[in-house]
């Protein structure tokens, strides 16, 4: 590797890192900000609204890709650079100004959500250029292993987001006291027992602190993409005349290059795509909201797993130079698809045993189908008050199993946990004290039959749950079998993800590549991908069990591998099906 290829590739993967770094602020702290921006809704709608949000900056991912992938084509590789950091680090910094909702009301809610899809329209540009500049200076026969450090840099962003927000949490709990929690209209909450609710002061107000340091990232990636030249393939086209006038018509407009990009989509990057979000950012989530593992720890737990996993990046980029990238991309599909189940279901025995435990307790949901809704909530309007959405969700946020028993001739829903049968309620049809008193009812016969089946309802009382106190406080068997079951995963992430950027380069020529890889790979990352945590919560939520939701991922991982082994090119081969370009004529 000369001295000008390590400085493209460190010059690419720094200024990466930090735009990864932006965008998983918010998927790191999802919980907490949900709680500051969209306090008016339920705590499981919160939740999933939280999640909906975090998911807007990938919604519009492959609107991104479209116009920064069109003026990248257009005007070339290292300005377009300079656009999307420019609209990353601008809107994660007034992420961290933006009062929350007891200032401003709904607007604040709004004008995050819009933040996000700003940083999702300006990612959406990035990862697309980044590899295409890399793999253009990159020899033909090293394409797999030059592009593997642009393929680190999501990973590496997620783990410095953790690493950061690991160090101001202990440093602001540490330093300043808890803080009041506050209701829908400012005012201070008490407990049962008339005492304050106190929070702590990083969830209060230190959570801002990443999203405003951020600001210091910015400027050092514009320095570094200041220093960068133009790709030489690009420059070697320009030359030549050969530039597409229109990149986008004609990546998407004719069949010949058109089924490239669907054929890269259902074939590759969907299945990518639930892989990689499945290891990293759903894990994540399933160890916090799922298994009750707090978050510190869970941050803990993730971070070393990502340090331990990331060297595979570059072994399965390398690997795919030697023996091609389909095999290893399909190869990490169907693993992951046939070994989800119990690796999640390993990773709730090991970190809350208690929980696992409890599952063996049958649980059901007795209830007339005409009286159950499918209770997903985007945008926080929808009212569930039929005694069955009552009962479904109460077990819901406790992580039990359940199963649901039809009954079309119940008149109201039902909750058996072993012996104990407990009727529930139906909120439409009870108001005032009355309601307060049924709710109140059910809500302590809940917890008393949950808590005598086994089921750990209050952290204190959790003695098995995994707890870490400081960033290096691992080692414990329990602790490091998490880290080791979270590591399988990420080397699944690795498989899948590593060669992925060298195979979408070779899919397209140099005229139309910029915009060509970037919207499949932004659709299958952006929406297959960017959309699995809160569709998996869904349907967990809807079946009553806490594994369900894994089965989005293991379908579209399955779709991927048939796809894939049947219409995508290259097999052992790894060089642009295109012939007639630039950079052929460079490096021959």
């Amino acid at each position: 590797m000369t001295a000008e290829e390590k400085k493209v590739i460190m010059a690419s993967s720094a200024g990466t890192i930090f735009e990864w770094y932006d965008f998983y602020l918010y998927g790191s702290l999802a919980a907490i900000i949900g709680a500051q921006f969209f306090t008016p809704f339920p705590e499981a709608t919160r939740n999933v609204f939280a999640l909906l949000a975090f998911a807007a900056g990938f919604i519009v991912r492959p609107f991104g890709a479209l116009v920064f992938g069109s003026l990248g084509d257009l005007v070339g590789r290292k300005y377009t650079f300079l656009m999307t950091i420019l609209i990353m680090g601008l809107s994660t910094f007034l992420v961290g100004l933006l009062p929350n909702y007891y200032q401003w009301g709904v607007a604040a809610p709004i004008i995050l959500i819009v933040l996000r899809m700003l940083q999702g329209l300006a990612l959406g540009g990035e990862y697309g250029g980044a590899a295409v500049y890399v793999a253009e200076h990159a020899p033909i026969g090293r394409r797999g292993y030059y592009t593997a450090f642009i393929q680190t840099t999501a990973t590496l962003g997620l783990l410095l987001s953790l690493i950061v927000i690991i160090s101001v949490q202990g440093y602001v709990n540490g330093n300043w006291p808890d803080q009041p929690v506050l209701d829908a209209a400012g005012a201070a909450m008490t407990n049962l027992d008339g005492s304050p609710m106190m929070q702590k002061a990083f969830n209060a107000w230190g959570w801002r602190i990443p999203f405003l340091g951020s600001v210091f990232l910015l400027l050092i990636s514009l320095y570094i993409r200041l220093q960068m030249n133009e790709s030489p393939a690009f420059k070697a086209m320009k030359e030549e005349g050969s530039a597409s006038k229109a990149p986008l018509r004609e990546a998407f407009g004719n069949w010949r290059n058109g089924k490239f990009a669907l054929i890269a989509l259902f074939g590759l990057t969907a299945g990518q795509a639930v892989v990689w979000y499945s290891g990293q950012f759903y894990a994540l989530f399933f160890l916090q909201n799922v298994i009750k593992v707090d978050s510190f720890t869970a941050n803990v737990l993730v971070a070393w797993s990502l340090i331990l996993g990331t060297g595979g990046f570059l072994f399965f980029g390398s690997l795919s130079d030697r023996i091609g990238r389909k095999p290893i991309i399909l190869a990490g599909c169907l693993i992951a698809a046939l070994t989800y189940f119990p690796v999640f279901e390993a990773l709730t025995r090991v970190a809350n045993p208690a929980l696992h435990a409890a599952h063996q307790t049958p649980v059901t949901v007795t209830a007339n189908p005409e009286d159950c809704s499918f209770q997903f909530n985007p945008t926080g309007t929808a009212k569930f008050t039929s005694s069955c959405d009552i009962a479904k969700a109460q077990l819901a946020r406790t992580s039990v199993n359940y199963t649901t028993i039809e009954d079309p001739n119940a008149t109201a829903a039902a909750i058996q946990i072993g012996d104990a049968v407990i009727p529930s309620y139906d909120a439409g049809n009870l108001a005032g004290e009355e309601l307060a008193a049924a709710k109140s009812t059910f809500d302590t016969s809940v917890a008393d039959a949950l808590k005598g089946a086994g089921y750990p309802l209050v952290a204190a009382d959790n003695t098995s749950v995994a707890v870490a106190s400081n960033f290096v406080d691992i080692f414990t068997g329990q602790k490091l079998a998490i880290i080791a079951i979270l590591t399988y995963l990420i080397l699944l992430v690795t498989m899948v993800y590593g060669p992925i950027a060298a195979m979408l380069c070779e899919m397209f020529p140099t005229r139309i590549r910029y915009s060509g890889l970037s919207l499949p790979y932004h659709i299958g990352n952006g929406w297959f991908g960017g959309l699995l945590p809160a569709t998996a919560f869904a349907i967990s939520a809807q079946t009553g069990n806490i594994y369900s939701g894994l089965w989005y991922a293991i379908i579209v991982a399955a779709m991927t591998v048939i796809i894939g082994a049947i219409f995508v090119p290259g097999g052992t081969q790894n060089k642009s099906m295109f012939t007639d370009d630039p950079e052929h004529k460079m490096h021959r």
